[in-house]
């Protein structure tokens, strides 16, 4: 069966929250308040940012390609969004049934951030230029060391399907005894080339969204608003839903791969016997590891400054390549040593 009809509903409220969240969150790093002024304790911030975009006009430059420039923001989220239907739920609603799910989701974003590109491109304006090319050339570096990290755990799991690399790692997959079942059964901790292949895959999954302090597609201080310059209304909300969605995505993606899934880090939470609530369990626990990965990503944004863009390409073609390379190396011998053995 299926997922997008679980993600739709949640991305939406996930973005509502995500941005009020960010927003306290660079409020206490930053020693201020944060929203406060619409609803207890500025919680209805985000239905007002909301209302506002849906009232603005909108508008089309003259030196911009009319059709491109109105419908790439709305192909962006629809490519990325796509991606949701490989994520499972829970253990008895796992999505598509595809053998190619960590494959698929990788090119879905990569589609998505084409229409990213083309929509700084044909938008007729100078700093959407630099902000779509800088985009093109920050992807294609960070998506090879996101795409070799991802690889490690397909050569790790025998497979490239999300729903059985996650029941992998609740069972005694890697040998282990019966009380090591959970957090010891996770990849990132079962098998020691998958930690360093999820370091490489976090940092690289935050250049990927183009995440501070990787954020230089769209770095105000630089290019104004980068391939959104000339954006505003709905189209930019779809824009906006789109780098949520992708860090929403990202970090699913990152759980499924290395942190267990929808498996509890306690084996006395299992739930094995427990029916009616064991699916509910796993999508609780599935949900609140990307959670906690995303308030990570989020602290980091507010705690380190932009860096430059030559600095960006140096450690993503200079240091997460070549960790990601010596991670597949890694796995591959271990694999082999654990086979024969």
């Amino acid at each position: 069966m299926y997922t997008l009809p679980f993600y739709l509903p949640f991305l939406l409220l996930f973005v509502a929250g995500a941005v009020y969240v960010e927003r306290k969150i660079a409020a206490f790093i930053q020693g201020r308040v944060g929203p406060r002024k619409v609803g207890p304790r500025g919680i209805l911030q985000s239905v007002a940012d909301l209302s506002k975009l849906l009232q603005k006009e909108l508008i089309t430059p003259q030196n911009a390609d009319q059709k491109l420039f109105r419908w790439a923001p709305a192909f962006t989220f629809i490519a990325l969004f796509s991606g949701f239907a490989m994520m499972p739920v829970h253990s008895q609603w796992g999505g598509a049934p595809t053998e190619a799910g960590m494959v698929y989701v990788l090119a879905a974003l990569t589609m998505a951030w084409v229409g990213g590109v083309a929509s700084g491109w044909f938008s007729g304006n100078q700093y959407a230029h630099m902000g779509a090319a800088r985009l093109l050339t920050q992807c294609v570096a960070s998506e090879v060391p996101a795409s070799l990290s991802v690889f490690c755990v397909a050569i790790s799991s025998h497979t490239a399907n999300l729903q059985e690399i996650s029941r992998q790692q609740g069972s005694n997959w890697h040998n282990c005894s019966a009380w090591s079942e959970g957090l010891l059964t996770w990849n990132v901790c079962a098998t020691p080339p998958l930690a360093l292949a999820y370091i490489v895959f976090f940092v690289a999954s935050m250049a990927l969204c183009h995440r501070a302090p990787f954020d230089l597609p769209e770095s105000e201080s630089e290019l104004v608003g980068g391939y959104q310059t000339e954006y505003g209304g709905l189209r930019w909300g779809w824009l906006m839903l789109s780098e949520y969605g992708a860090m929403l995505l990202m970090a699913l993606l990152g759980v499924v791969l290395f942190l267990g899934g929808w498996h509890s880090p306690l084996p006395l939470f299992q739930l094995h016997h427990v029916h009616r609530l064991k699916p509910f369990c796993e999508a609780g626990w599935l949900l609140f590891k990307a959670m906690c990965v995303i308030w990570v990503q989020m602290w980091i944004r507010w705690t380190f400054p932009r860096v430059r863009f030559d600095q960006l390409i140096k450690l993503c073609w200079g240091f997460l390549t070549p960790m990601a390379l010596a991670a597949c190396l890694w796995t591959v011998l271990w694999e082999w040593m654990r086979l024969c053995h």
